[in-house]
């Protein structure tokens, strides 16, 4: 077969990939947004497990999530044209493990069943992201984007007043159960719309455990590669900060009703839905640190800024404004860092990204201790302000070529 007609093969089928990523990830995070917002406070008051032990099945799904996702870059780099395999996977882990909690009465079965449930969502982003980057190299920031604008809607419906609904007419149990069957329905569209596409391979191949790591530590003696994991790891400190006590804040502080945080917070999910392809489209056009940069500085500011923002107006605008930057940046992190390896080992660096975000998610029990000294929640965005602001520093000494 010559080269221009293996191109074409391997370019073949590039829209049906796009839609079958993005709308399995979007099913993931109706998944997991469901889970966090509706499922466990109603686990919590069914098994009345105190504030520590509910903490503790949080602690575990996170866990498990960061370890599998740094496995899932192994299994998307050693079995790149395997991905719709590990996609099927991915949704029936999902499934099972809610299946599973919602049978269990025992507080301790229940808590490496929830080490399972973190598991089937991480194992999906490796694969998924490079199997994009290697269909459409050309539009790599944008396609990486869309993916993140599934997940937003995912997260969107998760947190709905559509399964606050469904819990009205069926127990948490009852929900918990039902939901294999969708995950089966969505395995079977994974393998009717992938069973035929071919990916390119990386020309660094990965062959075992021990190339991988040795991969893996290649990279990161890449300057710009090693300045982006930093500067992931320095914004996820500032997000992961915001997401606990950006809540907190407008729940006790501020007073609100339960129904007008569960309006205010979707704000920032809703935006990002349509500034996430916008931004992939223009980082893809224009450079990836035309983006990164004045984005990024930008959430720092409104971090900030929602320390001085008064109730109402100017509350709402900070919301939206850090809603714009919050999740897409994270698309576009991503196809810059594939761009620093030169498209090598792209499962890998899809896993050194999610797992740099990961190791920033404990940044919020720091700064609770600062919270209890002070008693101003409103500290706390000045943290995260600082803490995305230093991440910006870090990207003017990246070198990205496309």
């Amino acid at each position: 077969m010559s080269k221009h007609n293996l191109e074409s093969e391997l370019y073949q089928g590039r829209n049906k990939l796009a839609w079958t990523v993005i709308i399995g990830h979007a099913i993931k995070h109706i998944y997991n947004s469901s889970l966090a917002i509706h499922l466990m406070p109603e686990m919590k008051l069914a098994l009345t497990l105190n504030a520590s032990q509910f903490g503790a099945l949080a602690s575990a799904r996170q866990l498990t999530g960061g370890l599998m996702t740094m496995i899932a870059g192994y299994l998307g780099d050693r079995f790149s044209n395997r991905a719709a395999s590990m996609l099927i996977t991915s949704m029936l882990l999902i499934g099972l493990s809610f299946f599973i909690a919602g049978r269990i009465h025992n507080y301790w079965i229940l808590f490496f069943v929830m080490m399972l449930m973190g598991i089937g969502p991480s194992l999906y982003h490796p694969p998924a992201i490079s199997a994009l980057s290697r269909k459409f190299p050309d539009r790599r920031g944008l396609l990486i984007s869309l993916h993140g604008t599934g997940g937003s809607i995912g997260e969107v419906l998760g947190g709905s007043i559509l399964i606050a609904v469904l819990i009205t007419f069926f127990t948490w149990r009852d929900l918990m159960q039902l939901s294999i069957l969708p995950v089966l329905i969505v395995s079977v569209f994974i393998w009717l719309m992938m069973r035929n596409l071919r990916f390119a391979t990386d020309n660094l191949q990965v062959y075992s455990l021990k190339l991988y790591l040795s991969s893996l530590f290649s990279l990161l003696k890449n300057k710009s590669m090693l300045l982006l994991v930093l500067s992931t790891l320095m914004r996820s400190m500032g997000s992961s900060v915001l997401v606990t006590f950006l809540p907190i804040y407008l729940r006790e502080d501020l007073e609100l009703s339960a129904n007008t945080v569960g309006i205010y917070m979707p704000l920032s999910q809703i935006i990002g839905i349509g500034s996430q392809p916008v931004m992939g489209y223009l980082s893809d056009r224009y450079g990836r640190k035309f983006v990164l940069i004045p984005g990024t500085a930008l959430f720092g500011i409104f971090a900030v800024l929602l320390n001085l923002a008064e109730p109402g107006f100017q509350l709402i605008v900070c919301i939206i404004a850090i809603g714009a930057f919050w999740y897409p940046l994270h698309s576009i992190f991503i196809a810059a860092a594939i761009d620093v390896s030169k498209g090598k080992a792209q499962s890998t660096v899809v896993a050194l990204i999610y797992g740099a975000w990961f190791m920033g998610t404990f940044s919020p029990v720091i700064v609770g201790l600062l919270i209890d000294l002070t008693n101003r929640t409103k500290d706390s965005f000045i943290v995260s302000g600082l803490l995305i602001l230093i991440a910006t520093a870090l990207l003017f000494r990246v070198n990205i070529k496309k």
